[in-house]
């Protein structure tokens, strides 16, 4: 008589947590004049990365949002793509 399939052990998937990238370098303030840094919280669409998908801290992503909007505002960044 055939035995039944031993079941299957579940992998356990952890993600790891993300940091955030100015508290994990000590930069208290995010120059919006800085147009290299702030490039990498916005994709090709031209918005701002959210918070969970960027990893910053809420402290942090304020400051980021205010930046990116100043440099938008100066025509360092783009608002859209065309």
């Amino acid at each position: 008589m055939p035995r039944p399939p031993a079941p299957r052990a579940k992998k356990v998937f952890f993600r790891r947590r993300k940091v955030c990238k100015f508290c994990a370098d000590k930069i208290a303030y995010v120059d919006y004049k800085d147009v290299k840094l702030l490039q990498q919280f916005i994709p090709e669409r031209a918005k701002i990365l959210p918070r969970r998908i960027s990893g910053t801290c809420s402290r942090h992503q304020r400051i980021l949002q205010q930046a990116i909007k100043r440099a938008r505002h100066l025509a360092l960044l783009p608002f859209t793509t065309d």
